[in-house]
């Protein structure tokens, strides 16, 4: 897929493991690491915007195409 996740390097710089960004979030585990892995076939704006918000960070840091 042409979108690439980058979930697990912004939790790296920011030092935080996946669970303390599912729970701050409001979503299980499970459906972030489905993010994670590239496996997601579409990402609410909503959650998006608070992956943003915990990580303090833009989309575009979330976000990567690759052709």
């Amino acid at each position: 897929m042409p979108i690439i996740i980058n979930v697990d390097v912004m939790l790296a710089k920011r030092k935080m493991q996946s669970q303390e960004l599912a729970e701050k979030i409001g979503i299980t585990q499970a459906n972030l690491s489905i993010l994670k892995t590239g496996k997601a076939k579409a990402v609410k704006l909503s959650t998006l915007e608070a992956i943003c918000k915990a990580l303090e960070c833009q989309p575009g840091d979330i976000l990567e195409f690759k052709p």
